[in-house]
């Protein structure tokens, strides 16, 4: 009987581990921020950005249909107005540190480098992905804090070597991020 038992609390140890690589439950003093994409003029692209910044690091989880098949870049940009139809109201891409645009798994590139998300044939794409708070913080007080910034899918694919902007078309989805 004891050795069930230690089998049991083995597998439950390696379930639990296996889970500290994605952010679950958020406690007191995670910061938490969501962003709703909502379409611009002409496009049906909308979902929802949810972030986390716990250990260190944003975790980043999105969710966003009404795309067309293949790659869309996905960044953050300087303001969080959605206000023009184009999504331009958004400013450009969030660079505090004046950083050449280019691939978030490489250096270097903008604080606000998100790179691609990958649309299926149903126009749905998913991300999990995670930076260290030295790239994007949801602390306001932060230099790069992202809180009150735009966010926004791209209606192509960011080729991350033409400058400022990955050159990946206009804007097909915007949001603004916001503290919960």
């Amino acid at each position: 009987m004891k050795y069930i038992s230690l089998i049991l609390l083995s597998a439950a140890a390696v379930a639990i581990a296996g889970c500290a690589s994605t952010p679950s439950v958020s406690t007191p003093g995670d910061l938490v921020a969501d962003a709703v994409l909502k379409p611009t003029r002409d496009s049906e692209a909308s979902g929802s950005v949810h972030f986390e910044q716990k250990d260190g690091r944003v975790w980043v989880i999105a969710s966003i249909g009404g795309l067309s098949p293949g790659r869309h870049g996905f960044h953050i940009h300087e303001k969080g107005d959605c206000s023009s139809p184009d999504g331009l109201s958004a400013g450009g891409h969030f660079n505090p540190t004046g950083t050449q645009h280019g691939n978030p798994a490489s250096s270097p590139h903008h604080d606000g480098d998100f790179g691609n998300l990958e649309a299926d044939m149903n126009g749905s794409a998913e991300l999990k992905t995670s930076f260290p708070v030295s790239q994007i913080s949801l602390d306001k007080g932060a230099a790069n804090s992202i809180i009150g910034r735009g966010l926004i899918v791209h209606a192509g694919e960011d080729d991350f070597r033409t400058q400022p902007t990955g050159n990946s078309g206009g804007r097909v989805a915007c949001g603004v991020i916001a503290l919960k």
